[in-house]
């Protein structure tokens, strides 16, 4: 909460503040250097910024993190737009998120997205008319754009045609890239990327 919007002599300590008035921002830890300024845990109640880093370049890493999430699934043209829509679908998963691992569900995501995160990808270069794909290392912004992105892809697939709420399909999403493990969308996108960009050296 900005400082101005304060009543005079009262202050509010980090630790008091806990997402969804459930979980605390204390203690949650980004192990991967290269995306610690590009994720923001800067501790808030409600999750909506409200667009107001729109018009400033890189001002989305400033954004907090599961707002960005929250954007990532409003993205196809029927959900665009419906933030409580998303926000309810967030906050549920991440409920489900804790009865099945136990732990602060704002520290799965960010493990999700470090390891969701694809750390080469391929590019075009044209070279006297002929294009060649070849191998780059991705930025560290674009990373934490991707995983999102994969994280939200991979509810959506999952929920399509299916009775099973995108609730659990987001929580299921999040707790198998946070692992590491195949099954998730997001970590077999990852990894097909990285491939590609190895045979492209």
């Amino acid at each position: 909460m900005a400082q101005e919007t304060l009543p005079e002599g009262l202050e509010v300590k980090a630790d008091q503040i806990r997402l969804f008035g459930k979980w605390s921002w204390v203690d949650v830890e980004i192990r991967d250097p290269s995306l610690k300024r590009y994720i923001s845990l800067r501790p808030v109640w409600l999750p909506h910024t409200g667009g107001r880093h729109e018009h400033r370049r890189f001002a989305k890493a400033e954004v907090p993190i599961v707002e960005r999430l929250m954007n990532k699934l409003m993205r196809p043209g029927r959900n665009g737009g419906k933030k409580h829509l998303a926000y309810n679908i967030v906050k549920t998963a991440f409920d489900i998120i804790y009865f099945e691992t136990g732990e602060n569900p704002i520290q799965v995501l960010i493990r999700a997205i470090e390891n969701a995160a694809p750390r080469e990808d391929t590019t075009r270069i044209m070279y006297g008319g002929i294009t060649y794909r070849v191998s780059v290392d991705v930025s560290p912004q674009r990373r934490v754009d991707q995983a999102l992105k994969f994280i939200a892809d991979g509810a959506r697939q999952c929920a399509f045609n299916n009775p099973k709420p995108i609730e659990e399909c987001l929580a299921q999403e999040i707790i198998l890239a946070s692992r590491g493990d195949p099954q998730s969308h997001a970590i077999r996108q990852k990894e097909e990327i990285e491939r590609i960009a190895l045979s492209s050296r």
